[in-house]
């Protein structure tokens, strides 16, 4: 889906790691949250209270989860889960576009 309608845009940016990471929230009438974002090239360590589904819209990005030795390439189009209560590490290669979806 590239187009969300009927939604609530938070207009306050999320902003982490000097900037090179930011997203913005989009609730959904059902209460649902998704953050649309981008980050630039770097190294971040992410820490996750809801399971989440990152889907790459743009960009390349290695990442790793918490339980794992194993880094793992993801690039547009593709996605990843992260379990609840977790955290993971992502090395990201080229600006990465992004749509984080949590799940309750």
């Amino acid at each position: 889906m590239s187009e969300f309608k009927n939604v609530t845009v938070t207009r306050e940016a999320n902003v982490y790691f000097d900037g090179n990471v930011t997203s913005r929230a989009i609730t959904f009438a059902d209460g649902s949250v998704k953050t649309l974002g981008i980050m630039m090239p770097g190294d971040y360590t992410f820490g996750t209270a809801k399971a989440e589904i990152m889907e790459i819209l743009a960009g390349e990005l290695n990442y790793r989860l918490a339980d794992s030795q194993e880094w793992l390439a993801v690039k547009g189009g593709e996605s990843f889960n992260v379990p609840a209560d977790s955290s993971f590490d992502l090395k990201v290669t080229v600006m990465a576009d992004y749509c984080c979806s949590y799940i309750d």
